[in-house]
């Protein structure tokens, strides 16, 4: 039998805490007979949730003790310096002291990204960590980051996140020499700000497969695999692909409810809907990978339901598995972006 792995779970953040991580991280240990989980938060509101379940399974599960919660709208700094006891802080710790493998949590992200960086620290050869995601595009995915994790970045930056992007693309989603895109205004050489055409340069005559500035329009394309942006850039178009989808969802019920013969045709076209729906589910995309530190913290959505945090916890699994800080530190100690 494979070797056991172990995840903690941060209970107590999210906007459904405890019951979406606890039923989420209980459906996936059912899936997968190998993984083991540390529940963190206070014992007296995770044990209740545990009850009636089988021995077996319960086996698999260790409730580990924290006092305290950090809230979702609470500054990084604060949650720092007076929260040493919370469930995002006490699952971090134990991904340092080799007791987890990795920390899932859909808790506040500022304050998730500095207590991860404070206890794990970065890579050697990295500068800043940088937040990626997969979403959704034509003929699969697009990876991209920063998601929101460095607001302004350097050239040298930049090319690191390409690097840690290049390396997510072909050791988690199997992507061969994936295509990346520096994020501008525009394709040609003269658009975008000094820093931006600075990192392309740098990336031009790097090993990586670059295919050069990509525009907004390409994130969802195909036309490349990983796309690279600063992270203020990156969490703006972000939400504004989440704010366009809702949008386009909500326009649609509202279309089809409009008169009966549309609601007639939408019964007819349902098949057509439900594999729409699926392709694009937003859970499937579920889990944010911290890449850059020494050790793996997956962000999942705050809002996210029992199935999309089980995506989160596939994701830490899969990055587990897949070694990926090991190879993103070998590979980034060879660097020498600006210094030549």
């Amino acid at each position: 039998m494979p070797e056991a792995l172990t995840i903690a779970i941060d209970a107590m953040g999210g906007d459904s805490a405890p019951s979406v991580p606890v039923g989420a991280t209980l459906s996936l240990l059912r899936r997968q007979p190998r993984l083991h989980a540390i529940l963190v938060g206070p014992p007296d509101q995770i044990e209740p949730l545990l009850q009636h379940r089988s021995a077996a399974l319960r086996e698999r599960v260790t409730v580990a003790p924290a006092s305290q919660v950090v809230a979702m709208d609470e500054p990084p700094g604060d949650a720092l310096r007076r929260k040493k006891d919370s469930s995002m802080r006490v699952a971090i710790n134990l991904v340092k002291e080799g007791s987890a493998q990795a920390c899932v949590s859909a808790g506040n992200t500022g304050a998730l990204m500095a207590t991860a960086k404070f206890v794990l620290k970065t890579l050697p050869g990295v500068d800043r960590p940088a937040i990626i995601s997969a979403i959704p595009a034509l003929g699969g995915q697009t990876l991209m980051l920063d998601l929101g994790a460095n607001a302004i970045c350097t050239a040298r930056q930049l090319c690191e996140f390409a690097v840690m992007g290049d390396i997510v693309a072909c050791d988690m989603h199997a992507v061969e020499k994936p295509r990346i895109g520096l994020l501008n205004i525009g394709t040609e050489d003269i658009k975008g700000n000094p820093t931006l055409k600075q990192a392309h340069q740098w990336l031009r005559r790097s090993d990586l497969n670059y295919q050069g500035f990509v525009e907004g329009t390409d994130i969802m394309s195909g036309r490349v695999d990983v796309v690279v942006t600063d992270g203020f850039t990156g969490n703006v178009a972000l939400k504004t692909i989440e704010g366009t989808a809702r949008m386009l969802s909500q326009v649609t019920r509202e279309e089809i409810r409009r008169s009966i013969l549309s609601r007639a045709m939408a019964l007819g076209a349902a098949p057509l809907f439900r594999s729409l729906a699926a392709r694009v589910d937003p859970r499937r995309y579920n889990g944010a990978s911290f890449v850059g530190l020494q050790g793996i913290v997956i962000k999942s959505h705050g809002g996210a339901d029992e199935t999309a945090f089980a995506t989160a916890i596939e994701t830490a699994v899969l990055e587990v598995e897949q070694g990926v800080p090991t190879r993103i530190g070998q590979v980034m100690a060879a660097q020498s972006f600006g210094e030549e």
